[in-house]
């Protein structure tokens, strides 16, 4: 496996190292099309690049989010594209709708945790 790259590409292991998922995680996405490989060495080797791996990264941020497989999938289609026909844009507002949502619980769910803090720290502090 001593395939040479460049420094644009990279190997499964490499990607899987920089986004912390599993090898199995990423051929998973691959198969079912969401995280296809850039392309292949002679040798079989999936090979990725730097906008493969801003795709999986996209596809971690939406993950938590409760966003299933196919919803993921559409999501980073639409941020792929150029421009957006009247039915992607529907679709793009609601996504950046329920993203939205996400956003505000969670950073409802930190300010909790930030009074929980003080309070443990005034706590110590005493």
């Amino acid at each position: 496996m001593s395939e040479n790259l460049t420094d644009t590409q990279m190997h499964i292991g490499e990607l899987a190292e920089r986004t912390g998922l599993s090898l199995r995680t990423i051929r998973h996405y691959g198969d079912i099309g969401l995280l296809p490989a850039t392309s292949r060495t002679e040798g079989g080797f999936r090979v990725y690049t730097e906008a493969d791996l801003a795709r999986l990264q996209r596809i971690n941020y939406l993950k938590p989010l409760g966003f299933s497989l196919e919803e993921i999938s559409e999501v980073v289609g639409l941020l792929d594209l150029e421009s957006l026909t009247p039915d992607q844009r529907d679709a793009a507002e609601s996504a950046l709708h329920r993203v939205t949502e996400e956003r505000r619980k969670l950073a409802a769910y930190l300010a909790q945790a930030e009074h929980i803090v003080e309070d443990l720290e005034s706590k110590l502090t005493n």
